[in-house]
């Protein structure tokens, strides 16, 4: 599913991957961001391997924070960090923050995990005309006399008809 969207697209992909990365990054530099906790388990390894095929990276570790805010699942039982964000690596700059909300109204174990972007929206240029534009700022006094003298040269304000034949006189 991965391979099937363009590289031109933004890909963000998050979720319970019920797995452990690790706290540090040991050996995935390139996908592992060194912020994390805990022991790296078999899932985890599979989860860096999916991300360095697919050239992602876990944003949720590329963030300093301190534990209470890693902690994605918690219960009587256990505190862990399986639920991650994934960004494609050449948009990990527009991911300023990851963060854990903590709260305890939430009806599952799982905590909200949110990531904040800084996404700029391109501006449409404008059109581009085949003439140059006429710049009538610049247009001094001594400039209209001589626009005035050159008119009056070709002879467009003595041909007769329509505006359309004085400006083919003058063109």
């Amino acid at each position: 599913m991965v391979r099937g969207i363009l590289h031109t697209k933004k890909l963000f992909i998050g979720g319970d991957f019920n797995g452990h990365i690790g706290a540090t990054s040991e050996g995935y530099d390139d996908v592992h961001g060194g912020f994390s906790f805990g022991d790296r388990n078999g899932g985890g390894t599979s989860q860096l391997e999916f991300a360095r095929a697919f050239n992602l990276v876990i944003a949720n570790s590329s963030f300093p924070k301190k534990v209470e805010h890693l902690v994605t699942f918690r219960s009587f039982v256990a505190v862990t960090q399986i639920d991650y964000l994934l960004c494609r690596k050449f948009d990990r700059g527009l991911c300023t923050n990851c963060k854990v909300i903590l709260s305890e109204n939430l009806t599952t174990l799982h905590r909200l995990l949110v990531m904040d972007l800084e996404i700029t929206r391109k501006r449409r240029k404008r059109a581009v005309y085949s003439q140059p534009r006429v710049k009538w700022g610049a247009l001094t006094e001594a400039k209209a006399q001589e626009l005035g003298a050159k008119l009056m040269t070709r002879g467009a304000w003595r041909s007769n008809g329509d505006a359309s034949a004085m400006w083919t006189t003058t063109a």
